[in-house]
């Protein structure tokens, strides 16, 4: 189990001192195959230390780039996770009857019988396919699936081809309000940072191994497997979780390096976010406090810029 801790760093570290590492773990706590909760954060916490100064060291592409590309993979993730119970069981073709999230109960897949409009796809097959492009580098395959985005939110009603079903009341509220498919602004940001990273040159794109898709795979099958909907309140305290921890990461990345990229993400997160609370001030879900959740928003982005400003003024008094 030692060895998945060694997941936290980059493959040159791995490489070099992983047996080491792997060693010392074995040597303090012996008999144990996990070391104890306060030694495992201590260890994520320098391995991701470690993968943030190797990303801000790499002259492959400039910072701005990659700050873009990790907006985007950010955004495409948010639009993707109140339907994932949906595509998991579009993809292996279940109908789920009385757990379907917000939709109909029956009919609403082409091969299910029911009284109501079928539709050819989900919708949320459209920020999947944006999130594997985008983990690839494969800008030109994410900027038509997030166009789409927009035409079914502005084609609600309208359209069979993804359907009402979904976008109309329920979505995902993580920290504010809900975002459905109609929500034009979440699509439209994601839309023009995929247009912007099409334009730029697709090869200098960072391109991701696949084992980046794990989480993805694993959370369509905690949701389509255990039925798990956007609206329960242990998945939103998750995803709460979740989200706290990659703000606390962006942090982290940026404390080690000065580096500002992950000013960039943190950004467009926050003004989709933002936007959403500003157009419906009651939706919170009630699970934290309003002014709990505005600060968790609006606070990140002055102390990213103000922990990348000490790190810089720390490089250049350490310089000889």
């Amino acid at each position: 189990m030692n060895r998945l801790l060694l997941a936290a760093y980059p493959a040159p570290y791995r490489a070099r001192h992983g047996d080491e590492l792997l060693g010392c773990l074995a040597e303090a706590y012996p008999g144990r195959s996990w070391p104890p909760p306060r030694e495992v954060a201590a260890l994520v916490g320098v391995g991701v230390r470690a993968r943030a100064r190797a990303v801000a060291d790499d002259p492959a592409r400039p910072w701005w780039l990659d700050g873009v590309q990790l907006a985007a993979l950010v955004l495409a993730a948010l639009a993707l996770v109140p339907y994932l119970q949906d595509v998991w069981h579009w993809a292996l073709r279940i109908d789920p009857g009385e757990h379907a999230i917000a939709f109909h109960f029956a009919g609403w897949y082409p091969w299910a019988d029911g009284p109501t409009r079928t539709r050819l796809l989900p919708y949320g097959l459209l920020p999947l396919v944006c999130l594997v492009a985008l983990v690839r580098g494969r800008a030109w395959i994410a900027l038509p699936a997030s166009a789409a985005m927009i035409y079914a939110g502005a084609t609600y009603g309208s359209s069979t081809l993804f359907g009402d079903e979904g976008k109309a009341g329920l979505g995902y509220y993580g920290l504010g309000a809900p975002l459905t498919a109609r929500d034009l602004v979440l699509s439209g940001t994601l839309c023009a940072a995929c247009a912007f990273l099409a334009v730029c040159r697709t090869g200098r794109l960072r391109r991701h191994a696949y084992g980046l898709l794990v989480p993805v795979a694993l959370a369509l099958f905690l949701a389509g497997q255990l039925h798990v909907t956007a609206i329960s309140p242990a998945f939103q305290r998750g995803l709460f979780a979740v989200e706290v921890a990659g703000l606390l990461a962006a942090w982290v990345a940026t404390a080690a390096t000065g580096d500002r990229r992950w000013l960039i993400p943190v950004a467009a997160y926050a003004f989709v976010r933002l936007q959403a609370i500003v157009l419906r001030p009651g939706g919170f879900m009630g699970s934290l406090p309003d002014l709990v959740v505005l600060l968790l928003l609006i606070a990140p982005l002055p102390a990213l810029a103000v922990a990348a400003q000490r790190r810089q003024r720390r490089t250049l008094f350490e310089l000889p």
